[in-house]
């Protein structure tokens, strides 16, 4: 975990401290580091959340985002002001509590509520001024580390499954048809339930919210399954509830794949590409399911990525 510096902390947790007891002046004072990463620090006190935002988000950017998730309640987790605050230079924004997919517990994994809220934000329509959505802009920032994390035998195969992909994955040209709504960086850690804990499932962290490419919500769990990290019968579901819900990242019926291959193989390298840089920091080699990763970005290297039309600029 990185650590965040003191008087940040400190603040913040302050800040979190604050709103929560005048949500609830009975508080009850529990309070826990839920995050502690250089893209956010986020902290809790009762029913109350505080995030601190990345060094680079902008405010305007950042408001359009809340403002999106303050109108769609029954889809994203709403925030408690639309406006973030500024805390040592950070902008910092507050959410009520909800509560997380237990990863105990994967066998109670919500893949059907995860991908009926997918579908259901990727039918919403975009507001005109919403920024793009930020996936490919952090996988490509994930090779950048990988970059500079070098040298180390696993980065060439993960490098070379980069380059395969077209320009607007690597982040380097505009994205095809950015009209549809999307989340951005979905996977289960983003859901939760509100009200806690029984409440509906809601999508969390607008901060790669925005218009792009739909399939690049279902690239993660795609990517998982096509490396073997995702039994099929959990894929199915989730691809299964995704089209019932009218999803239209992906064709009603029939392969899937033309749609998901690029994207998918971008977010098998971006997760390589971590795995990589982190055990570079660490000074240990990679565990089994890092080395699973690498190994399909090394076989993805030799074969060309299906492209559709949409997905060929």
């Amino acid at each position: 975990m990185n650590s965040a510096p003191g008087p940040l902390l400190a603040g913040l947790t302050a800040q979190a401290r604050s709103a929560a007891h005048a949500r609830s002046p009975a508080c009850p004072c529990g309070a826990a580091t839920l995050a502690d990463r250089p893209d956010g620090l986020v902290v809790r006190h009762a029913d109350t959340v505080a995030k601190a935002h990345a060094p680079d988000t902008g405010p305007a950017e950042l408001t359009r985002r809340l403002t999106l998730a303050a109108h769609h309640p029954d889809i994203l987790l709403p925030p408690l002001a639309s406006v973030p605050a500024d805390l040592h230079g950070r902008l910092t924004t507050f959410w009520p509590y909800g509560t997380p997919v237990d990863p105990g517990d994967p066998d109670a994994a919500p893949w059907e509520a995860a991908a009926t809220l997918l579908a259901r934000l990727h039918r919403t329509p975009a507001p005109a001024d919403l920024p793009f959505m930020r996936g490919p802009v952090k996988a490509a920032q994930a090779i950048g580390r990988l970059r500079e994390a070098c040298p180390h035998p696993a980065a060439a195969p993960v490098l070379r499954a980069w380059a395969t992909l077209p320009p607007w994955a690597r982040a380097e040209a505009p994205m095809p048809g950015t009209g549809t709504l999307c989340h951005g960086d979905l996977h289960l850690g983003q859901l939760v339930r509100h009200p806690a804990p029984d409440g509906p499932w809601l999508l969390i962290d607008v901060d790669d919210l925005g218009v792009g490419v739909p399939a690049w919500d279902l690239a993660r769990p795609a990517a998982w399954y096509a490396c073997g990290l995702l039994p099929p019968d959990e894929w199915t579901r989730f691809l299964t509830a995704y089209r019932e819900a009218g999803g239209p990242a992906v064709p009603a019926d029939g392969d899937p794949w033309p749609a998901l291959d690029v994207p998918a193989r971008a977010l098998t390298a971006q997760t390589a590409a971590r795995a990589v840089a982190k055990a570079v920091a660490a000074g240990r080699p990679l565990d089994e399911v890092e080395q699973s990763v690498v190994d399909a970005c090394d076989r993805m290297a030799t074969i060309p990525p299906q492209l559709t039309q949409d997905h060929a600029k």
